[in-house]
């Protein structure tokens, strides 16, 4: 994947170079070269960002009820478990 955006980048800076004037070669590398790549970079890391997003989300649920059941249990009373 990524030699393909390199390859798209050479062409894109070779097609800026040659443009007449500055703000044009300027232009043309974003429009043309930055702007796509950074579309098409977010797009497929998409499924990355879904996948490290539901990892996050059970291991933080998980971390939530080994919390939950690690508490402290009092008597049957109400009183605390290390009153006497």
């Amino acid at each position: 994947m990524y030699i393909v955006v390199i390859a798209w980048l050479y062409v894109v800076i070779l097609m800026a170079v040659l443009e007449n004037s500055f703000v044009g070669g300027l232009m043309t590398l974003t429009f043309y070269g930055l702007l796509p790549i950074a579309i098409l970079l977010y797009l497929t890391g998409t499924p990355k960002r879904w996948k490290r997003k539901k990892k996050l989300q059970s291991s933080e649920e998980s971390e939530t009820a080994s919390a939950l059941t690690d508490q402290p249990v009092g008597k049957a009373d109400g009183s605390h478990p290390h009153e006497n």
